[in-house]
């Protein structure tokens, strides 16, 4: 028996093959009742799209997913969000961690998007903040998605999911001061990460709004890990801090895990907060009070944005969008005693 072909398809639905090939890329140009019809006609002729011509064709069908970060929970979340709309919409997801500081990261992506048929990509930070490097990939006719903090789309370079770290941040610092704590420390401050930098400026302004000083020695440098936690609170307990704001999931396990070695009981000494609402939260004891961001949303929302753009060759047809973050309200932060 003969094999089904698009035309097939086409003459039973009585549409052309165009509009057959654009529901099975699931485009968003074909009406509601021209798709349902021409996916039955496809069920019963049981067609099987050949994509192997599609690859044949050099019709970009992936997306790449760039990312410097050490977080585990982070990477894995987003990558799940790109696969869900991926597998939603038929296309491939590359997923290639690089080094945001190396000279060479533009070269090394332009080499990845000529040999994996790559027609779009999703940036995280730092890279994400690297206009060089964007405006490489562009003039390379890459559609870029950038995943950035801020309250809104920083530029029109290329389009933005833009995550408000600053109010959510103000909004936890606010929590911990309506609770009656004065005397806050800051962990996990770094200069060249933007989320960092805005969780910091959140945490500075709900303390200037009550009219309390900023204590800078209660600012601890140090990276969003376990173990970076754990010497950032060594240090922050020198300045006997009722509440540690940690700016991520991971400080904030480091600091639980560190106060209660240098014999501090939380929350009842001391209350301990974090940012993002990661396993972590729920795995240390504890629960932490933490920032849910959803990654994963974030995540399958960058992925529509590039693959719309892809598919309709046009880096105008999506506009920027942002997340804004709440709180998820546990165990680890009380009133001071």
């Amino acid at each position: 028996m003969k094999k089904p072909t698009i035309k097939d398809v086409a003459k039973l639905a009585g549409v052309s093959f165009k509009t057959v090939s654009r529901v099975v890329n699931k485009e968003a140009s074909v009406s509601d009742e021209v798709r349902t019809k021409v996916l039955e006609c496809i069920e019963k002729l049981n067609y099987q799209p050949n994509h192997t011509a599609r690859v044949m064709r050099k019709a970009p069908f992936s997306l790449a997913f760039v990312y410097d970060n050490p977080n585990s929970h982070y990477v894995i979340e987003m990558q799940n969000g790109i696969i869900s709309e991926c597998r939603e919409r038929g296309f491939e997801l590359v997923i290639h961690p690089t080094d945001s500081r190396s000279e060479d990261v533009g070269k090394e992506l332009a080499a990845m998007i000529g040999s994996n048929q790559i027609g779009g990509v999703i940036l995280t930070p730092p890279l994400s903040e690297n206009r060089e490097l964007v405006t490489f990939l562009l003039n390379r006719d890459a559609k870029v998605v950038r995943i950035l903090s801020g309250a809104e789309a920083p530029d029109t370079l290329a389009p933005v999911i833009h995550v408000d770290d600053v109010g959510a941040a103000r909004k936890m610092t606010d929590y911990l001061l309506d609770l009656g704590h004065k005397k806050i420390a800051f962990l996990g401050y770094h200069a060249s990460h933007e989320s960092s930098l805005g969780r910091l400026e959140g945490f500075r302004t709900a303390l200037e709004s009550r009219g309390l000083p900023v204590d800078k020695n209660l600012i601890i440098d140090g990276e969003f890990t376990f173990d970076s936690g754990m010497a950032m609170t060594r240090e922050a307990l020198k300045g006997k801090p009722t509440a540690i704001f940690a700016c991520n999931d991971e400080i904030a396990a480091g600091a639980v895990f560190q106060s209660r070695l240098s014999g501090f009981n939380v929350p009842e000494d001391v209350s301990i907060v974090g940012f993002e609402n990661s396993p972590f939260s729920v795995q240390t004891w504890p629960h932490l009070t933490t920032v849910n961001q959803p990654n994963f949303d974030i995540a399958a929302c960058a992925a529509a944005m590039v693959i719309k753009m892809m598919q309709e060759k046009d880096v105008h047809s999506v506009e920027s969008k942002g997340f804004s973050l709440n709180l998820v309200v546990r165990d680890s932060a009380i009133k001071p005693a």
